[in-house]
């Protein structure tokens, strides 16, 4: 039997995977594009969001809530 490496998600990943549904939900896109962007890093036997993606996953969800609301004031 070959020597596997396991690794877990940590709770960041578990919880980013929720926030990924609930914008794919929300804005009509397939979930599947929004995993495709994830950034990941081990660290300690488990899996890590690297800062660089955080910032922009960030970033995005603030453009979004931006741009719902000038919609929303039209």
């Amino acid at each position: 039997m070959p020597n596997l490496n396991v690794l877990k998600f940590s709770d960041e990943v578990v919880a980013q995977v929720a926030k990924s549904l609930q914008v794919a939900i929300l804005t009509g896109t397939d979930v599947v594009d929004n995993f495709r962007q994830f950034e990941l890093e081990v660290r300690d036997d488990k899996v890590y969001l690297t800062e660089n993606y955080k910032k922009n996953f960030d970033n995005n969800v603030e453009k979004l809530v931006k741009e719902a609301s000038e919609k929303e004031n039209e």
